[in-house]
C-alpha cells in the first residue's frame, strides 16, 4: 500500500476504478456507497475522493462531483489492487493449437496471436516486430463498443496510429523497455494529439534475431484484469512454440 493512503482510501479508490471501468463515466460517492458496500455515509466518501483528487490519484472531469481516475492512479490501481482473472482453458488451448500451427512462420504466429488475444480480450489487437515494415491487426470491431470512440478526433487519432508504422515502432520498441513481462502506458504519457482517452498494454520480448511487439490498445479503463494475463499468456505461447 502506497504510504500516502490510508486503507480506506485504498478501498474507496479501488471501488471507483472497479465501477470506472464498468461504467465508462465519472463516478460519485452515491454510487460507490450503495453498490460497494464501503461501510462509511456518502459524505466521508465525498471527503476521501476529495483527498485522492488532491494526492493526484482521481480527476474531477466537470462541475459534478463525479471522479475519474488519473494515470497515476489507474498505475497504483494495476500494479497493488487489481486481482487478475483467471483465463479460460478453452481460449488458451485454442490459441496454444492455432499458434503451434504455424510456428515454422513468424510472421503467421504474430497474426495467430493477434486473433487469438483480439478473441480472449474482445480489444483491438497488435502484432509487430521491431525494424519491420509490418503490422498485424485484428479486432476493430471491438473498438465501436466504447463510448470513447464515439467521439471522432479520438478514432482518427487511433486510427492514423495504427497506419502509422513509425509510431507503432515506437510505442513497443522505445516507449516500452522490456523492464517487465507486460507494461502499461497511457496516451496522455506519449503527449500525443487525441491520445489522452486511450490505454496501451503490451509486451515486447526477443525472439532469436527479431524483438516481438505484441499487444492491445483501446480506452484507459480497459479490463486490465483479463488483458494483463490474455498477453502474458500469448507471449508465453509464442516463445515455446518458436522454440521447440
Amino acid at each position: 500500500m502506497s504510504d500516502a493512503l490510508s486503507a480506506r482510501q485504498t478501498q474507496i479508490l479501488k471501488a471507483l476504478i472497479d465501477e470506472y471501468i464498468e461504467a465508462a463515466s465519472p463516478v460519485g460517492s452515491e454510487a460507490l456507497e450503495k453498490k460497494y458496500n464501503l461501510g462509511v455515509s456518502p459524505a466521508t466518501i465525498r471527503n476521501e475522493m476529495f483527498s485522492l483528487t488532491k494526492y493526484g490519484y482521481l480527476r474531477q472531469p466537470h462541475t459534478s462531483a463525479g471522479r475519474i481516475p488519473s494515470p497515476k492512479g489507474m498505475k497504483f490501481y494495476i500494479d497493488q489492487l487489481m486481482e487478475e482473472r483467471q483465463l479460460s482453458l478453452v481460449d488458451e488451448v485454442k490459441a496454444k493449437q492455432e499458434v503451434s500451427k504455424v510456428r515454422n512462420s513468424l510472421e503467421s504466429m504474430l497474426e495467430e496471436a493477434a486473433h487469438a488475444l483480439s478473441h480472449m480480450t474482445k480489444c483491438l489487437a497488435i502484432a509487430t516486430l521491431e525494424h519491420g515494415d509490418k503490422v498485424w491487426h485484428c479486432g476493430y470491431a471491438h473498438v465501436f463498443t466504447n463510448p470513447e470512440f464515439a467521439n471522432y478526433a479520438t478514432t482518427s487519432s487511433l486510427f492514423t496510429f495504427l497506419e502509422e508504422v513509425k509510431m507503432m515502432q515506437e510505442v513497443f520498441f522505445t516507449r516500452m523497455t522490456g523492464r517487465t513481462p507486460v507494461e502499461v502506458l497511457f496516451g496522455e504519457e506519449l503527449g500525443w494529439r487525441g491520445f489522452d482517452t486511450i490505454g496501451i498494454v503490451g509486451t515486447r520480448f526477443p525472439l532469436g534475431e527479431f524483438t516481438v511487439g505484441l499487444g492491445v490498445i483501446g480506452p484507459v479503463r480497459l479490463e486490465y484484469a483479463k488483458v494483463i494475463p490474455a498477453i502474458r499468456m500469448l507471449r508465453s505461447i509464442i516463445e515455446e512454440e518458436a522454440n521447440r
